[in-house]
């Protein structure tokens, strides 16, 4: 079972950092992505990391402000979010796949219940 916790109200410009804790698996088993959804949209990706956390991709919207890391010793996954923007606000959902494949949400296999980020101006 996948946790995301860290969410919150933040202004425009801030930080917040979000842990994906896993429970019953070990998460080195899995690559693990961040993914979003906000009100009227679809579910989107954000930032995805490898099983043993040499490799990282980004949705573009959010390169050179979030980072997503791992430490597999923990069971526990994180997205770093800098200079949050208002567009970033939405719910924030962990989920990982044991088979390689792309970043689509259709691709990971195990979703955790997502943490609400809110981003005021």
């Amino acid at each position: 079972q996948l946790q995301a916790s860290g969410g919150g109200l933040v202004q425009a410009g801030g930080s917040l950092r979000l842990s994906c804790a896993a429970s019953g698996r070990t998460l080195s088993s899995y690559r693990m992505g961040w993914f979003r959804q906000a009100p009227g949209k679809e579910r989107e990706f954000v930032a995805g990391i490898s099983r043993r956390g040499g490799s990282t991709d980004y949705a573009d919207i959010v390169k050179g402000r979030f980072t997503i890391s791992r430490d597999n010793a923990k069971n526990t996954v994180y997205l770093q979010m800098n200079s949050l923007k208002r567009e970033d606000t939405a719910v924030y959902y962990c989920a990982g796949s044991r088979a390689d494949g792309g970043w689509r949400p259709t691709a990971m296999d195990n979703w955790g219940k997502g943490t609400q980020v809110t981003v005021s101006s």
